[in-house]
Order: C-alpha cells, then structure tokens, then sequence
C-alpha cells in the first residue's frame, strides 16, 4: 500500500523486489559447491520448502534530497533491503537503482580490518567508498575531529568499543561526499552526545539535496528525521506514507499484539492458578474466591487501550459461604511494581453486607489517562482488617498508546497556549498553522 505521488527526480527506485535465501538442508554444502563451479544460482528454482523469503515484491521510490525511512520488527527485511540498496547483496528478482555515489554505514564494523589501526582503516574504507588517496588525505583531518577519536587513530581497530567503531565508521561515510546515505542501527551504540552530532550532519546532508535511507527501530528519531517511511512485516511492504501515519499504524498493531500475548498470558496464569501452580502470585484461606478478571473497553475484552479510553474491570467472584465482611480492591502497577493507582470498595465507602454464591463487582473507569507503557493489575477480595480471602498478583496485564507525547504514568487531558512573540511553523505530522 503506499501514497500518491512518487518523487519527481528519484535517488533510489526499487521495483518488484524479491530476495530468497536457500535453507540450510541436508547435503547443501556440497549442492552450494557444485552451483558455485557451475555458475548456477543459489536460489533459482527451489521449491517453497528449499528457500525462505526476507523480502517479496516490494515497490517504492526515494526522491533525492528526500530522508526516507525503514521500520517493522526484527526479521521484517529492513536490514536485507538496505543491503540491496547498498548492493552487498543481489535480488532474487526485481531491480533496484540508485542515483549516483552511495555510502552505507549498516554493520558495526563493516569494512574495517581489526589487526590495522584506525588511520589506516580510514584510508582502506574511503578508497572502498571511491576516494582517492589525495582526496582521503585532505578530509582525513575532519574526519579525524568529527569522530573524536584523535588519541586512537594509530591503535588496532580491534581494540576499538563498539561506540568507537561507530563513530570511525559514520565519520569515514559523511566525509566521502555521497549522494546517497544508508544508515542502519548501528547509530544507537554512540553516546548521546555523538548520536546529536550525527543528527546535525544528517540535517546538513538532508538540505544540500542528498538522500537518506534510515533503519531504527526508535520510531521518534524516525519520525524527527524523515519524510517518508515504509512499514515492512515477514518481508512484505504494509504501508508507505507520510511518518505520523505510518508509525501510529505501526505501533496500533504491535500493541494489539501485545494485548492479545496479555490475554493468552492471563488465561495461562489463571489456568495455573486454579491447579495451584502459581501459589507465590496468588494466596489467601479462599473464603472468597475470585473465578476470573476481565479488562473490558469498547463491550469487549481488550488488553490494548488508547489513552484516555473508558475500560471496566470485572471481578467474578464466589463466596464459599456466606460473608458480612468483605473488601473489593484493584491496584494498577507498572512491571517494575511501581505503584500507578488503587483503590478498593472500604476506601470508597461501601459498607458491606452481605457476600453469598457468585457475584460480579465491575470497577469503571470513563476515561483511563495512563501514559504509553505497559501496565499489570493485582486484584483482591479480602476482609476490613486486610485479611486476604484471595489475592491474585499480576492478575492480568495490559498496553497503552497514547497519540500525543508525554513521559510518565499519567497522561491527563491537556493543550498548549503561547502568546507574545513566540510561533510554530507547524506540528510533526500535522503541517504548517497547525
């Protein structure tokens, strides 16, 4: 799926694009010799057994001069894809062209020899990237200070941290004047300081026409930098499209997943808590014993919210004998056991009556303001004086997203005001006056 309007001059055009790897299978070394000294290809041919796809059929085009980027979970073929753009690996099938000179800074290390020192690897790497002697020569002083690596230059590289061999390798990649950028990862192992240097340099890049191909999974740094981002899952193309869109796609469906892993968790834990198997989250002398938790939002149950949803959670309970003295209580925690809020029937007031069979107590919320996270509930039945009749722990767990930012467990309905001489050129994925 993707937007209207492809870009008028491209830098990158993939069309079609396929990649199969041969699995790994009985007698495959010696079939993987015989195709390499018949000139045969690895992949032609193989049945659907024989092969695993990372990428099928994908179609979009970069403008130069335009920040592009890549998301989706591991194993989607965000790397796969970057590495044909890069040309390290060829497509099964399709084409992909890329305008002018590319440099790729996509595996930590990639292109450095680790017994030479870092000098010397600077001009080993920038003649890879298509620099001359002369010309590594007359950058090698700004690549030197860019990098910040100035007292190591003449150590090994295998003596290099990992935030070392980042900062050498994006410093090799800016200063050989590509056209086309192709960033991985890799850029979260620098320190932060070096991780805002880099972004300038992007910013620079960016507005002097050039073109970047951006893999992260920090989809706020993706949607700072880029124009555009493509949404790829198990190696097929799901959206393409401005980035507030994309990314909101992206992360409603990976917390759908997640609600469904809370609810299969939570049927686990109470399957488990009725055989007995899971005594230390749950305890109590089971006068009163809880039967099942729900968390319900929209009439359904549901373990992924929006911020700011209505939501009930429903106790089902039974009393094995009749009780005059009982409490009700639901406390929300973050996986970390830090308490987020609670409350129970005795704080709220309610005098108790009478407890006898089954029963169902709901504790409604209309407006559910936690931040973006994930979130575990404790539930209880249990006397005034605190004695628990059944206290179930981490009952049940649940995600929240929020579309406006925030930090913290509280997302309370909030707007901005300004006035004076302060102006807004727009807001990220809402543009200009907005």
């Amino acid at each position: 799926m993707s937007e209207p309007g492809e870009p008028a001059t491209p830098a990158i055009t993939v069309e079609g694009v396929t990649k199969l790897y041969r699995r790994t299978l009985p007698g495959d070394r010696l079939r993987t010799l015989k195709s390499a000294l018949v000139g045969r290809s690895l992949t032609r041919g193989l049945r659907p057994e024989e092969a695993i796809s990372a990428l099928e059929g994908v179609d979009f085009t970069v403008g130069r001069g335009e920040a592009f980027g890549l998301i989706g979970g591991n194993g989607s073929g965000k790397s796969t894809l970057l590495k044909l753009v890069a040309g390290m690996l060829k497509p099964t099938t399709g084409r992909i062209t890329v305008a002018g000179r590319v440099a790729a800074l996509i595996e930590l290390g990639a292109g450095f020899h680790p017994e030479i020192s870092g000098r010397e690897n600077v001009f080993i790497n920038g003649a890879v990237l298509g620099l001359t002697r002369r010309q590594i020569e007359a950058r090698y002083a700004d690549i030197v200070e860019f990098s910040g690596l100035g007292d190591f230059m003449e150590e090994p590289v295998k003596n290099y941290s990992s935030g070392m061999y980042v900062r050498l390798g994006f410093a090799v990649a800016v200063h050989t004047d590509p056209d086309v950028l192709l960033v991985d990862e890799v850029l979260a192992v620098g320190d932060e300081a070096f991780a805002h240097r880099c972004l300038r340099r992007i910013e620079e890049f960016l507005a002097s026409g050039r073109t970047l191909l951006l893999v992260s999974h920090s989809l706020d740094l993706v949607e700072g930098v880029c124009d555009r981002v493509l949404w790829l899952e198990n190696g097929h193309q799901r959206l393409v499209g401005e980035p507030r869109r994309v990314i909101d796609a992206y992360r409603q469906e990976v917390a759908e997943k997640e609600g469904e892993e809370h609810k299969a968790a939570k049927e686990q834990r109470q399957e488990e808590a009725t055989t007995g198997e899971a005594s230390e989250l749950r305890w109590g002398s089971r006068e009163a014993e809880i039967t099942s938790v729900r968390l319900l939002a929209g009439g359904e149950e549901r373990y992924h919210l929006e911020s700011g949803e209505p939501v009930v959670f429903e106790i089902r309970a039974r009393a094995a004998r009749p009780l005059d003295d009982f409490v009700f209580g639901v406390a929300v925690a973050t996986p970390r056991s830090i308490e987020v809020w609670g409350t129970n029937t005795d704080l709220e007031g309610y005098v108790p009556g009478t407890f006898d069979g089954e029963a169902t107590v709901r504790l409604t919320c209309p407006a559910l303001r936690l931040g973006p996270g994930d979130y575990v509930v404790d539930v209880a039945v249990h006397s005034k004086d605190g004695a628990p009749y059944d206290y179930q722990r981490r009952a049940l767990a649940f995600t929240v997203t929020a579309r406006d930012g925030g930090i913290g467990t509280y997302l309370p309905e909030h707007g901005w005001e300004f006035g004076g001489g302060v102006r807004w050129a727009g807001r990220k994925g809402l543009g200009p006056g907005s």
